[in-house]
């Protein structure tokens, strides 16, 4: 099957046809920028340097796993860390306040409760109302049939390089990034927002060779 007829394909889903370029690059969505590193302890508490590189947020918008907010302070153990969380949902809780952090196998993620998800969408606009130019929809398409693939890989199926649409896509929540270990490289995939996007229960769902023939 195509490039082409794939994302034709996935137009055809939106139901609409797809927004203008916008693919300027915009260097604050840039992948290779990864955690900065190691913090003073010194100058604020265990728990807010937890609660401030949570807020910040990794790469994809992945969790950060206890491991790594322990390394990014000194003297600070894992258990110090799940402890931290621990504080700052009570903190969160007492405060009547509208975020949490949720505590999943992949790690923690400060975020908005579930409960104000109505509030977010209001102001945010719903997920079906997200518009993707022809390039996005072509990138999107090629991580959907492929993934987990990687940048060059994604390179490779279009000819030109597909960084900064990449990057707008994990930065939309459509695709997340998986940072590779050991001098592998990072390999993208879709995520739930991507299936709400398209209507779908699950991958399985997106059409098939045999289904887009004349």
């Amino acid at each position: 099957m195509s490039l082409q007829r794939l994302t034709a394909a996935f137009a055809q889903m939106l139901g609409d046809a797809p927004a203008d370029d916008a693919d300027a690059h915009d260097p604050s969505t840039d992948l290779s920028a990864g955690f900065s590193g190691a913090v003073d302890p010194d100058a604020v508490c265990p728990k807010r340097i937890v609660e401030a590189i949570l807020f910040v947020g990794a790469d994809g918008g992945r969790p950060r796993t206890a491991e790594e907010l322990a390394a990014a302070m000194r003297d600070v153990t894992t258990e110090d860390v799940r402890e931290a969380v621990a504080q700052l949902n009570a903190e969160y809780e007492r405060d009547a306040s509208a975020m949490v952090v949720t505590d999943r196998a992949e790690g923690y993620k400060l975020q908005l409760r579930e409960e104000l998800g109505r509030v977010r969408d209001k102001f945010y606009g719903r997920v079906k109302e997200v518009r993707l130019s022809p390039k996005a929809l072509e990138v999107l398409s090629v991580v959907a049939y492929r993934q987990p693939t990687t940048a060059a890989a994604i390179d490779k199926a279009r000819g030109v390089p597909s960084s900064t649409l990449l990057a707008q896509l994990v930065r939309r929540g459509l695709v997340r990034c998986d940072c590779g270990g050991d001098g592998q490289p990072s390999r993208y995939s879709t995520t739930g927002r991507f299936l709400r996007f398209f209507g779908l229960d699950s991958v399985e769902q997106l059409p098939r060779a045999a289904e887009l023939d004349d």
